[in-house]
Formats: structure tokens, C-alpha cells, sequence
């Protein structure tokens, strides 16, 4: 399996998609998430898995219904 099949990875971009379509930069994502930046960009470039709080606290944050983040039908 490839890095670009992963679930990690597919999460990684759809938050950068939806990130992008709320206009938020990751530091604000972070603010409005309270969670760090730094994890943002973790998240974002598939490097670190987020728990099942942090996804949580990220759907909050983009006002979108959480299971949303997981349709990748990109």
C-alpha cells in the first residue's frame, strides 16, 4: 500500500481542503480547534494520525458534521 492509499494521508488532504474552503490558515484552524498549530501541520501533512478528540475539536471548529472529514471522494 502506498503512502497516497492511507487513511492517514486521505485525512490529511481533505482537511487541507476544507481548511481552504472556510478560508482559515492553520494557525487559526488551530485557535478556533484549540489545539497548536503545530499539530495542524502535523495532521495536515499526514505525519501524525490525530485521536479521535482532536478530529473531533477540527469538525467543531470548520462548523461541518464530523463524520464528513471521512468521505474521501477525493
Amino acid at each position: 500500500m502506498s503512502k497516497v492509499d492511507t487513511v492517514t494521508y486521505k485525512f490529511a488532504l481533505k482537511l487541507k481542503i476544507e481548511r481552504a474552503k472556510k478560508g482559515l490558515s492553520q494557525e487559526e484552524l488551530a485557535e478556533l480547534a484549540k489545539i497548536s498549530s503545530s499539530t495542524v501541520s502535523l495532521i495536515e501533512r499526514g505525519v501524525q494520525s490525530p485521536t479521535v478528540e482532536t478530529v473531533g475539536a477540527i469538525a467543531k471548529a470548520l462548523d461541518i458534521e464530523l463524520y464528513k472529514l471521512f468521505i474521501f471522494d477525493i
